[in-house]
């Protein structure tokens, strides 16, 4: 008899844990022009070509512009800052913390910015911050 414990392999400690996606179809519908009633808020799904999009675009009121806050999240980005963009960032976290009295960890501090920012762009267009920015104005 073996003193050593027994460990699972990789195969068990890195298995998915999500269900496979068999139904999902590979083409979508076909559906009757006709028969679409126009709705400004419905997704638009875009006829296949040859553009990296496979789901079609999802138009957000501003009812639904909020950001999502502290709750477990799907997608995910990678952003690379410098050392001092991310020294700016702690210290508004820390700002927020002592003088306003708001814990909020860096994540949600980009989440509520970013809603800020894409609810101006959507309001005044060529005329908001980001788009400025962006063009270097």
């Amino acid at each position: 008899m073996s003193r050593r414990a027994s460990l699972p392999g990789a195969d068990e400690l890195f298995r998915s844990t999500t269900p496979a996606l068999t139904a999902v179809r590979d083409t979508p519908p076909v559906v009757d022009p006709s028969s679409i009633i126009h709705n400004p808020t419905a997704p638009v799904a875009k006829p296949q070509g040859k553009g990296v999009r496979t789901t079609p675009r999802r138009r957000v009121s501003n009812l639904d512009r909020s950001p999502s806050g502290r709750e477990s999240h799907a997608e995910k980005i990678t952003v690379y800052l410098s050392p001092e963009e991310l020294f700016d960032l702690d210290q508004a976290r820390l700002l927020l913390r002592g003088d306003l009295g708001l814990a909020a960890d860096r994540g949600r501090i980009v989440r509520e910015s970013i809603a800020v920012l894409i609810a101006d762009l959507e309001s005044k267009g060529e005329q908001s911050i980001l788009a400025r920015r962006l063009r270097g104005q």
